[in-house]
C-alpha cells in the first residue's frame, strides 16, 4: 500500500485594517532577502472595496507571510509581534529609525509599532545571552538596564551586564 505524504505549511497571516500593499512594500524594502511573491487585488467592491489587497504572499529574510487588507473591524494587538534579531548597533538604528517613522511608535524594551499598527521587537542578538547568562555577568543589572531604554543601546547593555 503507497501513501502519499500530505505537505503542510504553517504561515503567518497578517491582516491590516487598510494599506496592506504599503506596509508590504515597505518591509520588502528594509529587509534582505525579501520579496513580494504574489500580490491580488480585489477586483469587486466585496468581500472588500475593489483594488484593495484581497490576497498576498511576501517573504521577509526568506520567511514567508500571507496578508490582505480586512477593513475596519480588523486591528492588530500587543500579544502579536515581528521580532528582528540584529547584530550591530547600526542594525538596530537602522531599523528602529524606518520602522517609527511616518507616524510610527517607540514603545519600551526594544519594541516598537510601525506607522500601520504592527508591533515590531528590535533586539541585539547578544540580549538573550545577557538576560539569561548570569554565572558571565550580571544579567539583573543588564535587565533594569534595559528596562530604562526604548530603542536598545548595545553597548550599554554591555555595560551594565560586565558591571561598569
Amino acid at each position: 500500500m503507497t501513501t502519499t505524504a500530505v505537505s503542510t505549511q504553517i504561515r503567518p497571516c497578517i491582516v491590516f485594517n487598510d494599506r496592506c500593499e504599503e506596509a508590504i512594500k515597505l518591509y520588502v524594502s528594509l529587509f534582505p532577502n525579501s520579496k513580494v511573491v504574489t500580490l491580488v487585488r480585489s477586483e469587486t467592491e466585496a468581500p472588500i472595496a475593489k483594488g484593495k489587497v484581497l490576497n498576498a504572499v511576501f517573504q521577509l529574510d526568506g520567511r514567508e507571510y500571507t496578508a490582505f487588507d480586512g477593513g475596519p473591524s480588523f486591528s492588530f494587538a500587543e500579544g502579536f509581534s515581528l521580532m528582528v534579531s540584529c547584530e550591530t548597533q547600526a542594525e538596530v538604528d537602522k531599523y528602529w529609525s524606518k520602522l517609527t517613522a511616518d507616524g510610527g511608535e517607540e514603545g519600551p524594551c526594544g519594541w516598537l509599532k510601525d506607522k500601520f499598527g504592527l508591533s515590531w521587537q528590535i533586539i541585539p542578538s547578544v540580549l538573550g545571552q545577557m538576560l539569561t547568562d548570569s554565572k558571565s555577568g550580571d544579567s539583573g543589572a543588564a535587565m533594569q538596564a534595559m528596562l530604562k531604554m526604548k530603542k536598545l543601546d548595545i553597548e550599554q547593555l554591555q555595560r551594565a551586564y560586565r558591571g561598569r
